[in-house]
Order: structure tokens, then C-alpha cells, then sequence
């Protein structure tokens, strides 16, 4: 009999241990959050938000790749938004370790202490708020992330706009109330 490949999910956990066992808390973001929040589209990953100084960004991904992950870490340039991301792969598939250390910790450090949603129950994974993860979405920026953002308003009518406005104002994102309008005015 053929093992059965190891469960991305069950991977991503046992990522975010060794993560934690660094003193680095993880928050799902992307596509899995999406999902967990009404608006479902493909993905074929797991992006995990930390807050890492970027000088310690290898040391990170070397740590990983010592216990036998396939590892493939990209610092950031000046322009980068990002503080560099770590792509960790094997035959589980990838997570990604998005870093906002540097750039913008705060969004990653609330949305960790503000998170209540996980991906499985009784899992250690947390998962973004949704004013979360529309402000992590309209700092990436892009017709992509803006497009996001009204489907996952879409999805969540009854999801309070003032605290998603409220957040974005406190993190001084721009762009929020169009978006808004174009989510709620087919409902």
C-alpha cells in the first residue's frame, strides 16, 4: 500500500510549530482566510503572515530547511511592501511565509490577537478577521486584491463596514469606500 501524501493543512500546522518554537506567531491569510470567510476561489497554497526582522528572514528559512522541508527564501528589495516571503515546498504542496516584519507588523500583530476563527476545530491555526483581511488585501494593492475585496464584502453583507473602515483608517489604507459601494450595490 501506497502512503498517502501528507495533508497540506496538517503540514502548514506543524510549520507554524516550528515557527512558534522561534517565538514567530502565524496568521492564515490569502485564499484559505477567504474561504473561511464566504468567498471560495481556487488556490493551490497556504500563505502564513508573520512579522519577522528581515536580517533574521534566512535564518528562518534555514531553520526550516533543517528539518528536511524544501525551502526557497526571496529577501525583499527597497520597493518590496513585503519583508521578503519564504516558500516552503515538499510532496504536501506549498505554504508560503509572507513577512510583513519591517513594512507592516501592526496589521499582523492585531489580527493575531483579534483572531477567533481557526482552520480546523481544536487546530492551532488562526485564521485573519475579515477587516483583517481586507486591509492586507488593499495594502497588496492590484486589480486583483481590489477585486477581492468586493467579493469578500459580497460574500459577508452583514459583516460590519464602519469596524473594516475603522481599521483601514487606523492603518491609513486608502481606497476602502469605492469598494464598498461596488460590493453593496447589487444587495
Amino acid at each position: 500500500m501506497t502512503p498517502r501524501p501528507p495533508d497540506l493543512l496538517e503540514t502548514t500546522e506543524q510549520i507554524a510549530a516550528l515557527l512558534a518554537s522561534q517565538g514567530i506567531e502565524a496568521l492564515v491569510i490569502g485564499a484559505v482566510a477567504m474561504a473561511a470567510h464566504s468567498y471560495v476561489r481556487h488556490t493551490e497554497d497556504v500563505d502564513l503572515g508573520v512579522s519577522i526582522a528581515v536580517r533574521d528572514l534566512a535564518s528562518v528559512a534555514s531553520n526550516l530547511q533543517a528539518t528536511g522541508y524544501e525551502v526557497v527564501c526571496r529577501e525583499p528589495d527597497g520597493q518590496d511592501p513585503l519583508g521578503g516571503v519564504i516558500d516552503v515546498s515538499g510532496n504536501f504542496g506549498l505554504v508560503q511565509v509572507v513577512n510583513f516584519g519591517e513594512r507592516f507588523p501592526a496589521i499582523i500583530e492585531s489580527g493575531l490577537a483579534e483572531a477567533t476563527l481557526r482552520t480546523r476545530v481544536n487546530g492551532s491555526l488562526r485564521i485573519a478577521p475579515l477587516p483583517h483581511l481586507v486591509g492586507l488585501k488593499l495594502y497588496a494593492g492590484g486589480m486583483k486584491s481590489k477585486a477581492d475585496i468586493v467579493e469578500l464584502l459580497r460574500c459577508n453583507p452583514s459583516a460590519d463596514r464602519d469596524v473594516i473602515r475603522d481599521l483601514c483608517r487606523r492603518y491609513r489604507l486608502r481606497g476602502l469606500d469605492p469598494l464598498i459601494q461596488e460590493a453593496d450595490a447589487d444587495v
